[in-house]
């Protein structure tokens, strides 16, 4: 079967970092003009002023990513470096107190403060988001139902996260816990119909709960705007093979649902506690822990429920060209998830600066002219 075009976009959330101090630095505004500069459309503000988006265009296939991924965070640390400033990619910093950052003034985001208040302040985290493109509504919405199972699994290999305000959390993502926070995260409802997702949307616009789609944070969501899936599940990861490694597992993921359903059959449905029982375990041991395959009721070593997934998509993979790409995952799970990585360095002196340099030296791994 010839498979559809499963287009790929990417935003990445970068910490703007002083390489003095090691601590968050609002971005001054020279950095940010020259930013727009080399980066035109694709650089964008956020709530804190020490968080710069990077965003793709739209991309064809994972070589594509890679070449946009590595162009991009090449360009910013690149206007970083110039302004003396370093970018880091983390789903938390290991140190710097949220209290501490200024944010950003914009409307949007003065009502979201408004509404949240120190919840709000308090969302100092970086994540990475993964747009998969189906172009048909319903077909997206019967898709996205069965992909909400492995938004564990993908969590499970992005961690990165396992400090927060200078201490050791005891997670492999904190950014998870301090995003649970927010209204309208974590894992989805299923819906029987594209058209009862836009009902939903529609209640809560005429409700004052939101103003638009955009303000529905799930950990994988049908886009309020474009029509992709979009996977949000993910601390920001350090390297860029990491990046395009998680990027190639969302799309054969739904590249192989795809042919499911094409051929009439499904991947069975579970509830939504169920699944948010997975995501608190792969948020709290990363892929040092285990998950339950909730087809058997039983748990197993995530690791190997990565390996399973791994050959559930394999009748995609060389169509869609990311078999390199997906033998990095288990790379991952060999030499250690970000934060199992962060942990090591901390624990070799105690020091969480040199922390800091470690997710500064790793972000910049493999970038050109850096």
């Amino acid at each position: 079967m010839r498979l559809p075009n499963f287009t790929l976009g990417i935003e990445e959330e970068l910490q703007v970092i002083d390489p003095e101090t090691r601590e968050l630095r609002s971005h001054i505004s020279q950095m940010f003009a020259a930013g727009e500069v080399e980066l035109h459309d694709k650089l964008r503000r956020e709530l804190h002023q020490s968080v710069v988006e990077i965003g793709s265009q739209v991309c064809r296939d994972i070589a594509e990513v890679r070449r946009e991924v590595t162009r991009t965070r090449a360009q910013i640390c690149k206007v970083a470096r110039e302004h003396g400033l370093r970018i880091g990619a983390a789903g938390t910093h290991p140190f710097t107190h949220w209290a501490d950052v200024a944010t950003t003034e914009n409307e949007r985001y003065n009502k979201i403060l408004d509404d949240l208040q120190v919840v709000a302040r308090a969302n100092l985290i970086f994540g990475l988001h993964i747009h998969v493109g189906i172009e048909d509504k319903e077909t997206l919405i019967h898709i996205f139902n069965m992909a909400r199972y492995f938004v564990p699994h993908i969590l499970a290999l992005s961690v990165n996260s396992p400090f927060w305000t200078g201490r050791e959390t005891g997670w492999k993502s904190y950014r998870v816990k301090v995003f649970e926070k927010f209204p309208r995260t974590g894992i989805p409802d299923a819906f029987r119909s594209f058209g009862e997702y836009e009902e939903l949307v529609r209640d809560l616009i005429r409700t004052n709960s939101i103003q638009d789609g955009k303000m529905i944070w799930w950990d994988i969501r049908p886009h309020w705007r474009y029509p992709t899936i979009e996977f949000r599940c993910c601390d920001m990861p350090m390297r860029v093979d990491e990046t395009v490694a998680i990027a190639a597992l969302c799309q054969a993921l739904i590249a192989k649902l795809y042919c499911l359903h094409h051929r009439n059959l499904s991947f069975r449905l579970h509830r939504r506690s169920l699944i948010q029982e997975n995501r608190w375990r792969a948020a709290r041991w990363g892929v040092s822990g285990k998950l339950i395959d909730l087809g058997k009721m039983q748990e197993f070593d995530t690791p190997q429920l990565i390996a399973e997934i791994l050959d559930f998509v394999d009748e995609v993979v060389d169509d869609l060209g990311v078999r390199s790409e997906l033998g990095y995952l288990r790379e991952i799970v060999a030499r250690g998830t970000g934060a199992d990585r962060q942990l090591h360095v901390y624990r070799d002196g105690n020091d969480l600066k040199k922390v800091v340099d470690y997710i500064v030296k790793e972000t910049e791994h493999g970038l050109p002219g850096i």
